[in-house]
């Protein structure tokens, strides 16, 4: 697993994974504005689950400051918004080949 100095990547996370739910939030309702139908449609579930990796991401890494068991919260913390901005990045080809 990924090996950490201390507790600092934590209070990075929180406030991006915060963030990330916000991009989320934004293409989703741009998608839902724009009343896409199809492949559109599992575009937009993938962005809400994408959300709620982020969310996850942000309680692991709140907990994480929280908690005595501080390193394997945080190392989760981590594996989960890495997995959420690569979800992300796929959202955004997928984005970018259904919607013309």
């Amino acid at each position: 697993m990924i090996k950490l100095a201390n507790n600092n990547l934590s209070q990075h996370i929180l406030p991006s994974s915060a963030t990330m739910i916000g991009v989320c939030i934004t293409a989703l309702s741009i998608i839902k504005l724009a009343r896409f139908s199809g492949l559109a449609l599992w575009l937009g579930h993938l962005l809400a689950l994408n959300s709620l990796v982020f969310l996850t991401s942000g309680v692991l890494s709140y907990a994480s400051m929280r908690s005595s068991r501080s390193m394997r919260l945080e190392q989760y913390a981590d594996i989960a918004f890495i997995f959420g901005l690569t979800l992300l990045s796929l959202s955004t080809v997928f984005m970018a080949v259904v919607i013309d």
